[in-house]
């Protein structure tokens, strides 16, 4: 039989002799290795697990029975969108409720490094959630959040899209050898500063515009400090096949892991291409390539507008955009272009397939949020115009790319892919809570629910997965793929992540038509040692922590090649 970490590091059966300041007893403990569920309890002193065991617990200053619950380490989130939540609410409290102790940020945009006018207009660009930019770096943003007080910890890779708009603008243009050092130091920097490594979402402009070259550019220097590139490919459609490709050859030239944002298959025109991108999955790690990806586990996604129009009519940021939108040339050839097969970019109302499928979220409009709810279909027929042109005039209306949730992906190929061992998952959304300004727009209920479906609707009722895989899926394989140390696992030593929940119970129960419902079965939630969850409630602690990743410190200057 398979003997779990925990159990290696320590066994007892009897108590110890010491006092600790917290034991959790009688639950069924899943260390996040992957091996089986035993019986037994674990100990806490201060910030760390302090032992890991069977039998009679030891004594303890509190006791917390979790009998009929598993007790798993912290859950990470790999995909998080809490950027801005999180400066509103530092309880991070839709994910808390799901045993989330880790929020992993930095799909393409990150919140440094920041230019002055990159400052401002963050600044200009909020809509509900209100907040002072008083950093400039990654490093100095997820201080921040730390100083100010949050319930999870956090971490982040640098953006590459934020690193190319801090050298060259929102412009379609390409950086010549001097600029291209610049953003290689930036990396650098925010490596030094403890970034996990490059992310980038290649299907929005202006980050469509950079080149692989570019890109592997940036990896290398991650690469060379112990970081991973991650990317939202440039397809999950029609070209994902060349778009993996373009993954594969980023590791393969720097050196350095790659994992593929959101794993799916966009279109109905796609959906029978999966063991066509698990094949070539499996080559390049046979290559020797290390090749992962992360999910959310539901058959629609939610972004912007901005991904059903071309990324030319883009550059610039939203203001050039809504200007030239506003060209009646311009607008006719850009409604050709989307009413056409695309050929080179993704239009996602068309791998939608019609205009039901397409939802909107959230407008920073407040006189379009009467239309949140409401799918592009009843828009387009309440204002008597085409979908492309609704699509067009609510762009220039919102003067924003408008919060919008695609049904684009089956749910047979998302039960595939949840049931694959190697697969981690990110919520691809921010951590709300249903009060204060989070209910001036709606939500993909992927911000809810996401962990919660996996555990109870996949891994419980569905059976793709065991328990405790499922457990290492969400904590001891992201936190090694991140380069993480002393989080992920149950050990002790280790950081007191620590989720206890109901395997019989944990449900989601948000939906598409009223997402913004907490999922339940996750009874008590620790970081860092300190409660923040409490019979399903959050205690108002605030213990979450800026985590570095391995080049903390570590990182010389930036590479000449």
């Amino acid at each position: 039989m398979r003997i779990g970490l925990a159990l290696l590091a320590f066994a007892a059966s009897g108590p110890a002799l010491a006092a600790h300041d917290l034991v959790i007893a009688n639950g069924t403990v899943f260390d996040g290795t992957g091996a089986p569920g035993f019986k037994g309890w674990v100990a806490v002193d201060g910030d760390r697990i302090a032992a890991v065991g069977t039998g009679t617990p030891p004594a303890a200053a509190r006791t917390v029975d979790a009998t009929g619950k598993a007790v798993a380490p912290g859950f990470v989130n790999m995909l998080s969108w809490a950027t801005e939540s999180l400066l509103v609410d530092g309880r991070g409290l839709s994910d808390l409720k799901q045993g989330v102790t880790l929020q992993v940020m930095g799909e393409g945009w990150t919140m440094g490094p920041l230019t002055a006018p990159m400052r401002r207009e963050m600044i200009a660009q909020q809509s509900n959630l209100k907040f002072e930019v008083p950093w400039t770096t990654l490093g100095e943003y997820l201080a921040h959040l730390e100083a100010r007080g949050i319930a999870p910890n956090v971490a982040s890779f640098v953006g590459a899209t934020t690193v190319r708009i801090h050298e060259l603008g929102e412009g379609d243009v390409q950086p010549d050898a001097a600029q291209l050092g610049r953003m290689r130091a930036l990396v650098r920097q925010a490596m030094n500063e403890g970034a996990l490594g490059v992310g980038s979402s290649l299907i929005y402009a202006p980050a469509s515009y950079a080149k692989t070259p570019e890109l592997v550019a940036l990896a290398t220097e991650s690469a060379r400090c112990g970081g991973s590139y991650i990317s939202h490919m440039r397809s999950e459609g029609k070209y994902i096949e060349q778009a993996l490709d373009e993954l594969i050859r980023i590791a393969r030239e720097s050196g350095g892991p790659a994992e593929i944002y959101h794993l799916k298959l966009s279109g109905r025109a796609n959906w029978g291409k999966r063991e066509a991108v698990l094949a070539k999955i499996a080559a390049a790690k046979a290559e020797g390539l290390d090749i992962r990806a992360n999910m959310y586990v539901y058959p629609a996604g939610a972004t912007g507008l901005d991904a059903s129009m071309p990324t030319w009519v883009q550059a610039g940021g939203d203001a050039e955009w809504v200007k030239r939108l506003k060209d009646p040339a311009t607008r006719a050839k850009v409604l050709a272009e989307m009413r056409a097969e695309p050929e080179g970019w993704e239009n996602l109302y068309r791998s939608a397939g019609d205009a039901s499928r397409v939802m909107f979220i959230g407008f920073r409009n407040p006189k379009l949020r009467p239309l949140i709810g409401k799918t592009l279909a009843e828009v387009s027929a309440m204002r008597g115009t085409s979908p492309e042109d609704t699509i067009i005039d609510l762009v220039i209306e919102d003067e924003s790319r408008v919060d919008t949730v695609y049904f684009l992906m089956s749910d047979e190929n998302v039960e595939a892919f949840a049931a694959l061992p190697w697969v981690a998952l990110g919520s691809d959304a921010g951590a709300p809570a249903i009060e204060g300004a989070f209910l001036e727009s709606s939500d993909h209920p992927r911000a809810y629910g996401n962990v919660a479906r996996f555990l109870g609707h996949y891994v419980r009722d569905r059976k793709v997965d065991s328990l405790e895989s499922a457990v290492h899926r969400l904590s001891g394989l992201p936190a090694a793929r991140l380069g993480i140390e002393g989080r992920g696992t149950l050990a002790p030593g280790r950081f007191a992540d620590i989720v206890l929940f109901d395997p019989a119970t944990i449900r989601d129960h948000a939906t598409f038509a009223k997402p913004q419902q907490y999922a339940t079965g996750v009874s008590d939630v620790w970081v860092n040692g300190a409660q923040v969850l409490k019979g399903g409630e959050p205690t108002g602690a605030t213990p979450g922590r800026f985590v570095k990743g391995a080049g903390a410190g570590r990182c010389g200057p930036a590479s000449a090649s």
